[in-house]
């Protein structure tokens, strides 16, 4: 089937532009002025943003945390995702067994998606050992189509410097991506003790066990490791802080190469302020919501080019279900919250249409640019000649709401309720076939395919 996309105003990283596209099937092959195509479906966009689908590097699907497992499985995340403007997304999988190799978690991973995911998808690895079979098996996992590995400074299974330094040093090797969070496992271990300790148990005091200077000690700390590594790839998930920030411009000003940061939308919006209403709960998620001061020094990372990416570290559970286990100790709820959904309007209106960022800007850090980084370009990301017919129409002029009874996920709450928001999405497209319009999902269970991405070739 033949689509077009008329009138609308076509966005990529470099340009803004008035022009038609043409989608044959499920790959663009035109963009230009006054298309025509016999027997076309003709969707007009007068009026109206034209952008590449979405692409959310940072999801936790069906996810095994401890004793909670997040609700959201590969179907009823990705219809959230689709519903939010994102037709992509690449999701970290889980820890496995103690010892367990790392195809034996992408195997479980393929099994939890295959025949339920409606956008389409791909897996980062999970290094919760090293040693010298764990690094002989990162090779294989790159001919997999898994060109990028997760390493945790925290949590059960972290890895201490020296294993963190040989995964850098193996994946530059193969040309993959490592990417890290970054927390210093024993001030966050000690500040939580104390905490307990003392009996402040509430939400906020969760944001206070981690702070600011425990993230951007792990942040500096990569930073040296990836150049004793011969400024190896490496990105660092979730950065939420102005201090983690100016470790990477110190690192940056040093000359160092190779380095890509993401943030989220939680962290450019909210404040640890939300852990002392009476719902807090809601909040807990490893790094904390932080300052207005932190969110402000994001938004001008985002801006100058500091930051590469905006994805969501999306990972749900019920607040009147898992979230309660927190209720007596903040330290037994689970960590994690739904925003797959949110992200691409609240980035629009908060960025975008407030003039924090531009739209090219929007379009860099939200689709094109975690699409580069992570081996998908141009088949995503980008609006061209050649590429998937992926694409999100958005009505600035409209205005919008997130509420909890709009929201397609299976959580029980978003983190965004009642925030008005600047535009509307309009429509959502992937590889030329509709998956959402005005909010309403027509997409088909297990349509999403699995992405054999590549080595980083573009940045």
């Amino acid at each position: 089937m033949k689509t077009i996309i008329k009138n609308g105003t076509v966005v990529s990283p470099g340009e803004t532009y008035a022009a038609d596209i043409l989608i044959d099937g499920e790959t663009i092959v035109s963009i230009g002025t006054d298309l025509e195509a016999e027997g076309a479906r003709i969707i007009d966009a007068a009026g109206k943003y034209v952008i590449p689908g979405g692409v959310d590097v940072h999801t936790h699907m069906d996810l095994q945390a401890g004793a909670c497992r997040a609700v959201d499985d590969f179907y009823h995340g990705t219809v959230a995702a689709a519903c939010g403007g994102t037709t992509t997304i690449v999701d970290h999988m889980a820890f496995g067994p103690a010892g367990c190799a790392l195809h034996y978690q992408l195997n479980e991973y393929h099994h939890l998606a295959e025949g339920k995911a409606v956008t389409d998808y791909g897996f980062h690895g999970t290094a919760q050992h090293v040693d010298d079979t764990i690094l002989d098996e990162l090779e294989s996992m790159v001919q997999d189509g898994v060109p990028s590995v997760k390493v945790y400074l925290t949590y059960d299974f972290r890895l201490d410097d020296a294993a963190a330094l040989k995964i850098l040093k193996r994946m530059k090797e193969l040309g993959g991506v490592t990417a890290f969070h970054c927390e210093n496992h024993a001030v966050v271990e000690d500040y939580r003790r104390m905490y307990r300790d003392r009996g402040d148990t509430s939400p906020i005091y969760h944001a206070k066990s981690r702070p600011n200077l425990a993230e951007a000690e792990a942040v500096a700390r990569v930073l040296y490791l990836a150049r004793l590594a011969g400024d190896a790839p490496v990105y660092i998930v979730h950065l939420s802080c102005k201090e983690s920030l100016d470790a990477v411009a110190d690192a940056r000003r040093r000359g160092q190469k190779n380095i890509y940061v993401e943030t989220c939308p939680q962290y450019l919006t909210l404040t640890e302020e939300r852990y002392l209403d009476e719902d807090g709960l809601k909040y807990i998620m490893s790094p904390p919501l932080r300052t207005q001061e932190d969110c402000d020094r994001l938004w001008e990372g985002l801006a100058s080019g500091e930051i590469q990416v905006v994805a969501t570290d999306h990972c749900p559970f019920h607040y009147h279900g898992e979230k309660q286990l927190g209720r007596d100790d903040f330290t037994k709820c689970p960590n994690g919250a739904p925003g797959v959904e949110e992200r691409m309007m609240l980035l629009f209106s908060e960025g975008v249409m407030k003039k924090r960022i531009s739209i090219n800007q929007f379009v860099e850090a939200a689709c094109t640019n975690p699409a580069k980084i992570y081996g998908m370009y141009p088949q995503k990301g980008i609006l061209q000649p050649g590429s998937d017919g992926d694409l999100v129409v958005i009505d600035p002029s409209a205005e919008s709401e997130f509420t909890q009874e709009r929201m397609h996920g299976a959580s029980d709450y978003t983190a965004y309720e009642g925030m008005k928001l600047q535009g509307s999405l309009d429509l959502v497209m992937q590889r030329g076939n509709i998956l959402a319009e005005h909010g309403v999902f027509q997409g088909k269970k297990g349509a999403g395919l699995f992405l054999k991405r590549k080595v980083n070739q573009n940045f």
